[in-house]
């Protein structure tokens, strides 16, 4: 064991996460590094069969059935007479919806790709056709809708509440086609078998056909239109492009994986979050957000470790505003209740819940509280303030004196603003918006008695610079992902406003020269300790 002597756990856990992150990149580089045919007989290969000068047809049908055994069955509602496999276009269409389809009947829209002026599904050219078959309607749960809780139409309110939980059709506007248009030559035995699954021979040929993908990524539950009983025609823009077969690969294995999260209790909306990122992210900005979301991660886990360990540690709160750990732990529950009455994505609601466990934690141990039972009462004891923790209380207690004067005002103004003048759902969800936008808005303000306590005391060594450190590095990557992932807007402004705060600590660590008198965050000083060694 004396070649582990001086390996650290933040050492063991940053190794872990390099060799994951190296492992994910290796993954993402052989889905688009397909093994070809090696044969010197390219004869012997499987080619494609169309090629980029040849002239097809695009048939898109709409129908209530999925599997149709005639084209009778079938509505027209597009034909491309000169299509392209490497033209890109988009076309905008009114489409006649059938009249059984507007009573909560799912519709399905089936492409085809076939011969010039062949029938899609009459021999022979049917075997040289492709066929995709995706659903064109969702059934969800609409929207709540919002009223004015003061003056509010009591109609709305009650429009809102008939079929609330019940799951009505949704249009879907929009139809990504691609294909892959790449003249790969594939070799059964060498081909992967995730590549072989969407790849469609010609029996008894050598020739496969194109390789059709219909993008259900790109259908967002925010972009869904709800389809009305007395609606007979829907706009559908379909949009076609080339693609390459890594790039469908990818979005394919990240399908599979949209799949068995759901199996794992994700919603439709945390997916929709995750699909979002696909659809609306350029695909480098999307390479750099994944690199960076394992430092996100791993800043994480390291600031909770630090953080835990910190506090499980502390002896004393001299130097601490213990009136700043109480406004963490109330304003991390108001965001979470919040961000839990917004439906907002898992990605950013079990964090903000780990978050609020932990601070409460915290709570106890700022305040001494013991818990101890005593038969089937639960007795509560609080242990005794030193004189140099009354003297922080004290300048706590100054500071937040005098910002009272301009928070408590702000927040009842904006409050009553709030009741007047904006639309909610209901008065919890008035109280905790007016909450949490108190939080976000002045929240800021609770963190400036510790800059105060620092200020009057002339040393940050009582701070738990460690967890302190990655939750800065947190901060400036959430700046990133604030753009990127869907949550409300008041969250984004206060991922910005921490960027300040952050900037005020690190000003006052250079501010600061290390006083080897004082506590730090352990109540222990750098003078005591030589004392005592040296006795």
């Amino acid at each position: 064991m004396f070649g582990l002597r001086g390996v650290t756990f933040t050492t063991v856990t940053v190794v872990l996460f390099t060799a994951m992150v190296l492992n994910s990149f290796w993954s993402l580089y052989s889905l688009f590094r397909v093994p070809l045919c090696a044969l010197k007989d390219e004869t012997a290969c499987i080619r494609p069969y169309y090629g980029p000068e040849d002239q097809l047809d695009l048939r898109v049908y709409i129908s209530t059935m999925m599997s149709p055994a005639t084209t009778s069955t079938l509505s027209l509602v597009l034909h491309e007479k000169k299509f392209f496999l490497t033209e890109t276009w988009s076309k905008t269409i009114n489409v006649s919806l059938p009249d059984n389809a507007r009573y909560n009947r799912t519709l399905y829209l089936h492409i085809f790709i076939c011969p010039r002026g062949k029938s899609p599904l009459q021999p022979p050219s049917n075997i040289q056709s492709i066929h995709a078959i995706v659903p064109q309607t969702t059934h969800a749960i609409p929207e709540s809708t919002a009223f004015n809780l003061v003056g509010g139409s009591s109609e709305l309110k009650q429009e809102d509440s008939v079929g609330q939980y019940r799951p009505v059709s949704h249009w879907h506007p929009h139809l990504n086609i691609h294909s892959v248009t790449d003249r790969l030559l594939f070799d059964r035995m060498t081909t992967p078998n995730d590549v072989w699954m969407i790849v469609k021979p010609i029996p008894s040929t050598r020739f496969y056909l194109p390789v059709l993908y219909v993008d259900q990524l790109s259908v967002l539950q925010r972009h869904m239109k709800l389809m009305e009983k007395s609606d007979s025609v829907k706009e559908l823009q379909i949009n076609y492009s080339p693609m390459s077969l890594g790039m469908m690969r990818l979005l394919n294995h990240f399908t599979v994986s949209l799949n068995s999260m759901k199996t794992l209790g994700f919603s439709d909306k945390d997916l929709d979050e995750l699909k979002g990122i696909f659809v609306d992210t350029n695909i480098y900005l999307l390479a750099l957000t994944f690199f960076i979301s394992f430092f996100h991660l791993l800043f994480d886990f390291l600031a909770f470790k630090n953080d835990i360990s910190y506090w499980r540690k502390r002896k004393t709160m001299v130097g601490l505003s213990t009136r700043v750990v109480l406004w963490r732990c109330f304003s991390q529950a108001v965001i979470f209740l919040y961000l839990l009455d917004e439906d907002t994505s898992l990605l950013v609601l079990i964090p903000a819940g780990i978050g609020s466990v932990i601070e409460i934690w915290k709570v106890t141990r700022a305040l001494k509280l013991k818990f101890i039972w005593t038969g089937f009462w639960l007795k509560i004891e609080r242990g005794k303030t030193t004189k140099n923790e009354e003297e922080t209380a004290s300048f706590d207690s100054q500071a937040m004196g005098y910002l009272s004067y301009l928070l408590w005002p702000l927040v009842l103004g904006g409050a009553v603003y709030s009741l007047l003048y904006v639309a909610h759902r209901s008065w919890y969800s008035w109280v905790i918006n007016s909450l949490v936008n108190g939080v976000y808005a002045f929240g800021f303000l609770f963190m400036l008695p510790q800059l105060f306590v620092n200020y009057k005391l002339k040393s940050v060594a009582h701070l738990p610079w460690r967890a302190f450190m990655y939750k800065a590095f947190n901060t400036f990557i959430d700046d990133v992902f604030a753009f990127i992932i869907t949550m409300p807007t008041s969250h984004r402004v206060a991922v910005f406003r921490d960027d300040v705060v952050f900037v005020v600590y690190l000003y006052q660590r250079w501010l600061y020269p290390v006083d080897k008198a004082r506590v730090n965050e352990f109540g222990e000083s750098l003078e005591d300790t030589q004392k005592h060694k040296s006795d």
